[in-house]
């Protein structure tokens, strides 16, 4: 009996089930992105926001205890004993404000660090300063560059380098998929070059997001993609159509939210905050930070968040080579199996012709 119309392969009830089956991606995407921006970015509020009083008398004392308690863990208050030392904090990025108090109050702040944060902070102490019957004065000792004068140009930056980089593993891993592993990972790392050249040619004459260390920049960029090229390409052996929902989910929803460069993690609930700490988005945002606006402080933990990004993509792409082996090896196997079966069949129906003809010529 002939299958019916709705079961076949080629009809509308075929074509509209595959349709559905490759809706669930989209269809995941949307809830994934959802989930992860509007958990990350909805509602921030600060959780142990560093900041410094900067005096050593009792005065300078209990307007630091005061801020404490009445922040109720928003602010992580301390005092410290000259201007000096609380600018030293804002560019090594130890605080992110420093209230000088006096009848001419002054908060200094850094805003390259981020500038959210310095937002944050300026609103908590032109209230203090207003209580106080002055008005506030704020210094920006680590301000941006021209081009990028709220701070969130490299967060933008990010993005573009991002999906260059992700959509790229799409064309590298599908139309690819005949070539070898070691070619589709020479072709991953040259594309990761061209990916940051253009994403540095963004950040320096096109934009000026920075105004210097353009060089710099590059090369963490290189590296950014360059992990995210390998490891999206060797995943595609194992996850196939999934892929793009799989890099999505690592460097898009987990990886902007948590890169700091919208909020720093003392904005953002505890989950992003601490993927903060050893993602590689964040190794790019705050890398880029540190070489451009604070002389390279804390740079090396960065380069190392982003290096082993890189060796995790050419572990991933290792073992994708071995699966992609064991499956030549077995695709082999198959083959000559099939074909000792063909060979036996047609032994055997020789075997059986031979016969036939033997009983025909014993009746004649």
């Amino acid at each position: 009996m002939s299958a019916g119309p709705s079961s076949a392969s080629g009809t509308p009830a075929g074509a509209l089930r595959h349709v559905l089956s490759h809706l669930i991606t989209p269809l995941l995407m949307c809830v994934g992105m959802g989930l992860a921006y509007l958990g990350a970015f909805h509602a921030p509020e600060p959780h142990d926001l560093r900041v410094d009083v900067v005096g050593s008398g009792a005065s300078a004392q209990v307007l630091a205890q005061t801020l404490q308690d009445k922040g109720d863990g928003a602010l992580s208050v301390r005092t410290v004993a000259d201007r000096g030392i609380a600018e030293s904090h804002l560019r090594t990025q130890q605080s992110y404000g420093a209230y000088v108090p006096g009848s001419s109050p002054e908060l200094i702040v850094a805003s390259a660090s981020s500038d959210t944060s310095a937002t944050v902070v300026q609103k908590v102490f032109t209230e203090v300063a207003a209580g106080q019957g002055a008005p506030l004065q704020v210094t920006d000792v680590a301000p941006t560059a021209d081009g990028d004068p709220t701070g969130q140009g490299i967060f933008f930056l990010l993005v573009a380098v991002s999906i260059g980089s992700y959509a790229s593993v799409a064309v590298i891993g599908g139309a690819g998929a005949v070539l070898a592993l070691r070619i589709r990972g020479v072709l991953a790392l040259a594309t990761s070059l061209v990916v940051s050249a253009i994403g540095a040619a963004f950040a320096g004459p096109v934009f000026g997001l920075v105004d210097h260390g353009l060089g710099g920049l590059w090369a963490l960029a290189w590296l950014y993609s360059a992990g995210i090229l390998l490891i999206g390409v060797g995943l595609h052996t194992f996850l196939r159509r999934w892929t793009t929902l799989g890099v999505m989910l690592l460097f898009v929803m987990l990886n902007f939210t948590s890169s700091g460069g919208i909020f720093r993690p003392e904005l953002q609930p505890g989950f992003f905050g601490s993927l903060h700490s050893f993602w590689n988005g964040a190794g790019f945002v705050e890398g880029v930070r540190s070489h451009v606006y604070f002389g390279g402080h804390a740079l090396g933990g960065h380069v190392l968040v982003l290096a082993l990004w890189f060796v995790a993509g050419l572990v991933v792409m290792g073992v994708a080579g071995l699966a992609e082996a064991r499956r030549r090896r077995e695709a082999a196997q198959r083959a000559r199996e099939a074909a000792e079966r063909a060979r036996e069949a047609v032994t055997l129906r020789g075997a059986a012709g031979a016969e036939e003809e033997m009983e025909e010529a014993v009746g004649v």
